[in-house]
C-alpha cells in the first residue's frame, strides 16, 4: 500500500489517511487471523491425549481409594 504526500498536506493528515486506507483495506485483519492462528490437532494426538486424560483418572480415583488424596469438592475442586 502506497500512500503520497498531497502538495501542502501536514503530516497528521498523512499520516490519518494512511491508517484510513489500511483500515479499509483489510490488512491488519488479515494479519491478526493470522497471527494468532492455532493449528487443528491430528487425529492421532486427539487419541493420545485421550488415553493420557484416561489414564491419569484412573490413577488419580486409586490414589483416592488408598486415602494419599483428599476427595475434592465444590465448583473448582480445590
Amino acid at each position: 500500500m502506497e500512500i503520497k504526500k498531497q502538495f501542502k498536506e501536514n503530516n497528521q493528515t498523512l499520516i490519518r489517511r494512511f491508517l484510513k486506507a489500511v483500515k479499509g483495506s483489510g490488512i491488519l485483519v488479515r494479519a491478526r487471523k493470522t497471527r494468532f492462528r492455532q493449528r487443528k490437532k491430528s487425529e492421532q494426538m486427539k487419541k493420545q491425549s485421550a488415553l493420557r486424560r484416561e489414564v491419569k483418572k484412573i490413577e488419580y480415583e486409586k490414589l483416592e481409594k488408598l486415602g494419599k488424596i483428599e476427595k475434592q469438592k465444590g465448583k473448582f475442586k480445590k
